[in-house]
């Protein structure tokens, strides 16, 4: 153990980090005298890509390209726990079984509490019967990912429903040419293959690509294979007009282990299989067409219709016993068949000393969801058999002020109205419509020394679970308030930040047990610590940290146990990544060694109750020779026992190390 914490505590000593390599000058890290304006022609297309700005008053981490390819991860939960510090707790269930991400302490069942966005469409699921907001994260094509932004708090008028803890923006590569082939072989019997081709003509490009992905699973009955498909095509109509049109498949199925108890945890006993009939399969399908109009050298236009299609079917056996409530017991089905429509467009007009983005916003999504009890995948009877659609519109508006040469002030909002009708099998139909507004306030003061000092205050919701049998719920708001300073040299990037963030009707569900408790509030506040260093030339160092104490301040368990003042569930005290680059500019070979770090976490649904911190270290190395690139990868190196997550004394325990290697050609 000793070893394990001296190697630890020796990536730590010499960054105080952020967990990405200082990426290549730019805009959102120069710090000259003064404040500068965007510049129009460099734009994204699509408004809801729109990266921070390093001199906006906000909190963002960036994920360049190259990081993306050093990371051996399981998966895109843990590609951005590895890279971006989000606080992760992965299911363990099957790919399409969506994990936990979170920012900022907000315990975010299936992701519910962050909005991702991949290239300008929205991935959260509205009116699921499983969890509202439900975020499946493997939609991403991690090879086509040309960065990741990810904005921490409500702080951006852009995200509305779900982006209540933040958003994550994942933007794919736009142009390239030649083709690249993968072949990535890991333990557990996992192989994954990939071609992604392109090709670049001035006024039309494109980039294409396929996926596969087939896995044992490290514990029994926990295979799976996935399947993706990418393609985006850009093309010049004139030139201030452009045109983007982008196609995201993805398809898996899989078995599921089911949740550990927690002597069977303790014992190392992970060859036990709740069911042998659990598992499950997920299918996506997401489709764009983005345009953008530069109508002068001050006015910006841009718009993007979207479609999506879905449907997953999973079998899951609830435990029984444990914690404060008690599953079923039995093996329970749910299947939900969706399809979705949306638009966002806006218009930007840039001024000498002030911007102003003016948009709108509107979704339609209808689902059919279908909850039985079944045993051994025969149905038994029906819970829950509702179909139901939500149409929602939101304006929006975002400005910068530049009122001085240093000083910057934002100020903006949000206008999202929703309205939600729900058929039960047999019932009369309800219907509901609900409005709120999401003020927005920023200011940024820029010295000549390479220091910014900020603050903001923002308003961020999310609809309550639920809402697709009871359209009347409320949703659920935090106000969020941050202050911090920014530091920027060529050297050095950093921020430090306080935050704290009040949630009203707080809303706790367990996953071993299907239950949700609702109608509480909350608080988190807490520091964060990015830093980004090149120590020589060859080498670089970076490390991100949430230190956070959220607690209930007004809360109910399912069983009328009070929560006050404690620890709110499926939250750590503090975590952490950590990084270091070995990278000489003229060698063909790059070296890479992280950790993360999870402080005492509380688990689901156990008041009281906190297991202890860990950290895992990782390794890769990748060497180019001549179109070969050659990487190997080891993920938690000390082979350390973990809990992902824990709820209701049942435990998904996390992945034993494990060796990725990768083979890349590009012809």
């Amino acid at each position: 153990m000793s070893l394990r914490v001296a190697v630890l505590a020796l990536l730590a000593i010499p960054a105080a980090v952020r967990s990405q390599q200082p990426a290549p000058r730019d805009s959102t890290h120069q710090h000259g005298d003064s404040l500068t304006g965007r510049v129009f022609e460099l734009a994204p297309v699509t408004i809801a890509t729109t990266p921070p700005r390093r001199d906006e008053p906000t909190s963002a981490v960036r994920v360049p390209r190259a990081v993306v390819e050093r990371t051996p991860a399981i998966d895109a939960y843990d590609l951005l726990r590895q890279t971006a510090g989000i606080e992760v707790h992965e299911q363990g269930q099957g790919p399409g079984f969506a994990s936990d991400a979170s920012v900022r302490g907000f315990s975010s069942d299936h992701s519910t509490d962050l909005a991702l966005w991949v290239d300008g469409v929205p991935n959260n699921e509205p009116v699921n019967g499983h969890a509202e907001g439900y975020n499946d994260w493997n939609l991403m094509f991690p090879q086509a990912i040309q960065d990741v932004d990810v904005l921490k708090g409500p702080t951006s008028a852009l995200y509305g429903n779900f982006a209540m803890s933040g958003a994550v923006n994942v933007r794919t590569i736009e142009r390239m040419q030649g083709v690249n082939l993968w072949l990535d072989p890991a333990s557990y019997g996992r192989a994954e293959g990939v071609l992604l081709a392109g090709f670049d003509r001035d006024t039309t490009a494109g980039v294409f690509g396929v996926r596969g992905i087939r896995e044992d699973g490290w514990r029994p009955h926990s295979d799976y294979r996935l399947g993706q498909g990418h393609a985006r095509l850009v093309r010049r109509l004139a030139p201030s007009t452009t045109l983007d049109a982008g196609v995201e498949l993805y398809a898996t199925g899989w078995n599921s282990p089911g949740y550990l108890t927690q002597s069977h945890f303790t014992a190392g006993a992970y060859n036990i299989v709740a069911n042998p009939t659990d598992g499950g399969f997920k299918r996506r399908a997401q489709e764009r067409i983005s345009l953008r109009v530069l109508a002068s050298s001050a006015l910006l236009w841009r718009t993007t219709v979207y479609a999506t299609q879905g449907r997953w079917q999973l079998y899951l056996t609830i435990p029984r016993a444990g914690g404060l409530t008690e599953g079923s017991g039995k093996q329970t089905e749910e299947e939900d068949i969706r399809y979705g429509l949306g638009l966002t467009s806006a218009l930007t007009w840039a001024l000498p000393r002030t911007e102003i983005t003016v948009g709108t916003e509107g979704r339609f999504d209808h689902s059919h969801y279908e909850n039985w009890f079944t045993t051994k995948r025969a149905r038994d009877s029906a819970q829950t058999l509702v179909v139901a659609h939500q149409a929602s519109a939101a304006l929006f508006v975002q400005s910068t002020e530049d009122v001085t040469r240093h000083l910057r002030l934002t100020l903006g909002g949000r206008l999202d109205g929703q309205d939600t009708r729900s058929v039960p099998s047999g019932g009369a139909a309800t219907s509901h419509a609900k409005a709120v507004f999401s003020p927005k306030l920023g200011a940024l003061y820029h010295l000549t020394i390479p220091v910014d000092f900020y603050a903001n205050v923002s308003r961020g919701f999310r609809q309550t679970d639920g809402v697709i049998t009871d359209p009347t719920l409320p949703f659920i708001t935090a106000r969020a308030y941050e202050t911090g300073v920014k530091l920027d040299t060529r050297a050095v990037n950093g921020s430090l930040a306080l935050f704290r963030m009040d949630v009203s009707n707080e809303q706790t569900f367990n996953p071993a047990t299907g239950r949700s408790t609702s109608g509480g509030a909350s608080r988190r506040q807490g520091v964060e610590v990015e830093l980004a260093a090149r120590l020589v030339p060859a080498l670089s160092a970076s490390t991100d940290w949430t230190f956070n104490d959220a607690r209930y301040r007004q809360s109910v368990a399912a069983d009328s146990t009070s929560l006050n003042g404690l620890r709110v569930f499926n939250t750590a005290k503090y975590v952490g990544t950590v990084a270091l680059d070995l990278a000489p500019v003229a060698a063909p070979w790059q070296l890479r060694a992280s950790s993360d770090l999870v402080g005492p976490y509380s688990p689901f649904d156990e008041p009281g109750v906190v297991r202890p911190a860990y950290g895992l270290v990782h390794l890769s190395g990748s060497v180019h020779i001549h179109q070969v690139l050659v990487a190997v990868g080891v993920r938690n190196v000390f082979n350390t026992a973990y809990r992902e997550l824990e709820a209701a004394g049942f435990v998904s325990p996390g992945q034993p190390r494990a060796v990725y290697g990768k083979l890349r050609y590009a012809l």
